[in-house]
């Protein structure tokens, strides 16, 4: 089996998520070949070797540094034919799953979003995928020779099993035509860790009582090397901004631990939380919903409690 990962990069540095990508084709025990659109660092490139990729495809041409669809799916789409690839993987993002989608299209390929394992290959191709926001899953047999296969967060563990690979070339072809559409300006997330690469998100709602209040939230982020949230109210109100609004609506993350603070636990939360490995809520409403999807739960006020969770932290350290 070939297997071809696209792997998506931020400023020149490879996202967590495609290198878990990686992971999840080496785990598929073919051979797998990554591809990167865009500029980006060399030395990152040669390190997706680490997590099992044989080689790696870097097509550079600064156009592609848009992430345009329509141009990002026909270059995939070509690089599966050129590399004979049965199988594409990528990361279930707001990049990857429209790029997924098309190059389907494309190569008349089988397509799964959000799957959480490697597919059983004893009998056909049959993925697990997550569906309704996480609260079931889909059993699916992908039928058709090409598949295009997009992984959730976390369905793949990630480790070193090899060393840096050679970065080769691959020139590209670009139809102009594809930039009918333009991209105006571009509102970046700022912060040390973004929430969807976060491997732990403290979150604040309405009980946080204003934003003048949220450097008690930060200090335990910071103590954690957490990403920071909030709920969609939060954000409603001006108190953090969009960017940080965690839910159905917002950022949907999957971090090994989510601490809830202040926030009630409504089912449009819920949903963009609930793929968490462990969640903590810290709510002085010991009937608040969220206690129901809690791991464990402290009741107590906020104002309290994320001083001294904040020492304790620190004093662990």
């Amino acid at each position: 089996m070939k297997i071809l990962v696209f792997v998506e990069t931020s400023e020149g540095k490879v996202r967590k998520t495609s290198l878990e990508a990686v992971a999840y084709a080496h785990g598929m025990g073919g051979t797998v070949t990554a591809i990167v659109l865009g500029s980006a660092n060399e030395n990152e490139l040669q390190s997706i070797g680490k997590y099992g990729a044989a080689k790696v495809l870097h097509a550079a041409d600064t156009k592609l540094n848009e992430h345009v669809i329509q141009v990002y799916s026909s270059v995939l789409s070509k690089a599966m034919q050129d590399e004979n690839a049965d199988v594409l993987v990528l990361a279930n993002s707001s990049l990857g799953t429209p790029v997924a989608a098309k190059v389907a299209i494309k190569t008349g390929a089988s397509f799964a979003s959000n799957v959480t394992e490697l597919p059983d290959t004893s009998s056909g191709f049959v993925v697990k995928r997550s569906i309704y926001t996480g609260k079931a899953f889909a059993i699916v047999e992908l039928k058709n020779a090409k598949k295009v296969v997009a992984i959730k967060k976390n369905a793949a563990e990630l480790k070193e099993v090899g060393g840096n690979v050679p970065v080769t070339n691959y020139p590209v072809t670009i139809n102009d035509s594809n930039f009918d559409t333009k991209t105006l300006s571009t509102e970046k997330a700022t912060g040390e860790i973004l929430l969807p690469e976060a491997e732990i998100v403290v979150s604040g709602g309405r009980g946080m009582k204003g934003p003048e209040h949220w450097g008690i939230l930060e200090d335990l982020a910071k103590a954690l090397h957490a990403a920071t949230g909030c709920s969609k109210p939060v954000s409603d109100m001006g108190w953090r901004p969009h960017h940080e609004h965690v839910g159905q609506t917002g950022v949907k993350v999957a971090p090994q631990l989510y601490i809830a603070v202040g926030i009630s636990g409504a089912i449009q939360h819920l949903a963009g939380v609930n793929s968490s490995k462990c969640i903590v809520v810290i709510n002085k409403d010991a009937d608040a919903p969220f206690f129901k999807a809690a791991d464990y739960g402290i009741v107590g006020d906020a104002f309290d409690v994320l001083p001294k969770l904040t020492a304790a932290v620190l004093a662990a350290k």
